[in-house]
């Protein structure tokens, strides 16, 4: 899906940002079951729904019966096990070193390679039977994989680069490439590989290589969006500036600082809608700030994106699962976790309670609890554990919400080219982000066939879930043949259509002080997963490197808190240019001279 979405450019970053919202969405729900319905048969495959969430549908219910309400346990003693509806207890290890991971993806499974690799008995719970398997995602009969959402990979993705070589398999990823940026008129504008191009200061290169590649917005419009620059100066130089941005809107910040209506119509609106899900109205400023940050205005590169040549799941997760088994790590699929069991007088975890569709239902004890699973999945576990019902922190996520994608998958008739692999559309649907990639020239297994495989995606989609398969397949022909009038004559031959609600966070105005730090008021259990608060690294947003770094960072804390092995290293981002630097220590030097003066003057 898509990546972020912008706040303070200038005409420079203005020009820029499309290439922004290319980046795939990370979806995590493994409680939830899966649906879907193609006019392709498909194999009985329930994914983990994560893809940093996910909670598909593709129209028929998966079946199997209602789960059974977890039972608090404050006394966390499992029972003996009898028979098989009673409670099995299942072998985590040695007591000392047992984690207990619940989620995979990429928090869950980064979280286990390093702990496993550290000497500790890692268990991770996934509610797909096959955890690492096609990632939310199904193949045909006939071999075709069909995956939720197309992933991007950008520049600043240090950490999956460096996971990807020390697994040692071969190179997964495309090479950096194009993308385009559609309206119903035609081409908007269009990102070339600005790591290809002659190197400047941030801001400075961005504009340069994108002049003449914005057709249809004047450039005074474009720079309207200069005074917004400040807000990146000013919005994290504090933790009460941030949540004093995060309380605003998108929308708002555009307004107070002068933003031009055909700006926001014809760019910004459609760029917010694909970069995080939401229309400006109902997304937090500092969220924005810091994903267009992270993925444009940092250094000039950060637009650069590639993608994997296939599945995510079978090119890097599968090795990575075989990674984890290797080092002595345990992959349990087909375990919805109900209950979480408690020392009340430690304020620890003891282990966790799960039951499989059929009912059957085990203890993993546990010395440390990782939860890598997303906000509809947290939510979901928080409503049956009275332990974790019954902690602030844990109530407040409550309070966060998902929002709707469509992600499916055409076969054409015509072996056709596409403009662009990658592309964004702004307006083709009220209130509706999407995109569309061209899978014939970016997965290697599309590369033979006889006519053309299009993947296309829709964001906050809440208006276009009632509609069956074949409504929604028609509005991804016709949107493409807007796009690309070669298409016209081409006839859809095979077709998937995968729902998926709720599953992306939805980071609204406010939604910070709901979300989670990584430490719990439980010493021994973590949180993981792109949409947790409080990490000290530079990937923001809506990030597969995000997640993955905060499963690193769990296992070190877990590293910490039983004394146990060698913390993973977690390279930064690149530090900020010399000019942005100096800029923020200036604003953090006035800001601090305001603040001290006596009121009124302090609040100027």
């Amino acid at each position: 899906m898509t990546t972020p979405a912008s706040t303070q450019l200038n005409h420079a970053a203005c020009n820029i940002a499309s290439p922004l919202i290319l980046r795939r969405f990370k979806v995590f729900v493994p409680f939830q079951p899966c649906q879907f319905k193609s006019p392709r048969r498909f194999t009985s495959i329930q994914p983990h729904l994560r893809c940093q969430a996910q909670a598909a549908t593709v129209t028929k219910k998966a079946s199997g019966k209602p789960r059974t309400p977890g039972r608090p346990r404050s006394s966390g003693r499992p029972r003996k096990q009898t028979s098989d509806t009673d409670d099995k207890v299942a072998d985590t290890g040695e007591p000392g070193k047992r984690v207990v991971i619940v989620g995979g993806g990429w928090a869950g499974f980064g979280a286990a390679k390093h702990l496993a690799s550290q000497g500790y008995s890692v268990t991770l719970l996934d509610g797909s039977p096959n955890p690492g398997g096609l990632s939310a995602g199904w193949r045909t009969e006939q071999g075709r994989a069909v995956e939720a959402g197309v992933k991007g990979f950008w520049y600043q993705y240090h950490n999956i680069f460096a996971l990807v070589r020390e697994l040692g398999i071969p190179w997964p990823f495309t090479d950096w490439t194009t993308s385009g940026f559609w309206s119903p008129r035609g081409l908007t504008t269009e990102a070339p590989v600005f790591s290809r191009q002659q190197q400047y200061p941030t801001l400075l290169g961005q504009f340069v290589h994108t002049f003449p590649l914005f057709r249809s917005i004047p450039l005074a419009d474009r720079l309207t969006m200069l005074p917004l620059l400040y807000s990146i100066l000013d919005y994290d130089r504090s933790p009460a500036s941030y949540e004093q941005y995060d309380k605003m809107s998108a929308w708002d910040l555009f307004q107070r600082y002068g933003v031009s209506r055909r700006l926001f119509e014809d760019f910004l609106r459609p760029l917010l809608l694909v970069g995080l899900f939401a229309p400006a109205e109902e997304l937090s400023a500092a969220v924005m700030i810091g994903t267009l940050y992270f993925y444009a205005l940092a250094h000039q590169n950060d637009f650069d994106v590639c993608w994997c040549k296939g599945s995510v799941s079978e090119r890097i997760f599968l090795p990575l699962v075989d990674f984890i088994k290797k080092q002595g790590g345990k992959i349990v699929g087909g375990q919805l976790v109900t209950d979480v069991a408690i020392d009340a007088t430690a304020g620890t975890a003891k282990g966790v309670y799960t039951s499989t569709k059929e009912g059957k239902k085990t203890f993993y004890a546990a010395d440390a609890v990782i939860f890598a699973v997303g906000v509809t999945g947290m939510k979901k576990l928080i409503s049956t554990c009275p332990a974790l019902g019954a902690q602030p922190e844990f109530r407040a996520i409550m309070n966060l919400k998902g929002l709707d994608v469509i992600s499916t998958r055409v076969w054409l008739d015509q072996s056709l080219p596409t403009r662009f692999p990658a592309n964004v559309l702004a307006g083709f649907e009220p209130g509706v982000g999407g995109t569309y990639f061209n899978l014939t020239e970016l997965q290697d297994e599309y590369k033979t066939e006889a006519g053309t495989v299009i993947a296309a995606d829709f964001y906050h989609s809440n208006t276009l879930m009632p509609l069956s398969d074949e409504e929604i397949v028609s509005k991804v022909r016709a949107n493409l043949v807007r796009c690309e009038p070669s298409f016209r004559t081409a006839k859809v031959v095979d077709s998937a259509v995968l729902r998926f609600p709720n599953a992306v966070t939805h980071f609204s105005p406010g939604s910070y002080t709901s979300r989670p730090l990584q430490r719990t008021s439980f010493g021994n259990v973590f949180m993981a997963g792109d949409w947790v608060k409080g990490l000290n690294h530079g990937a923001n947003g809506l990030s597969q490197e995000r997640a993955y770094i905060t499963g690193l960072t769990a296992a070190n804390l877990v590293i910490g808190g039983l004394s146990h092995g060698v913390p993973a290293v977690i390279i930064p981002v690149e530090e900020d240019e010399k000019h942005v630097s100096a800029a923020k220590e200036a604003n953090q030097a006035v800001q601090g001279f305001l603040e001290a003066l006596p009121l009124p003057f302090g609040r100027l």
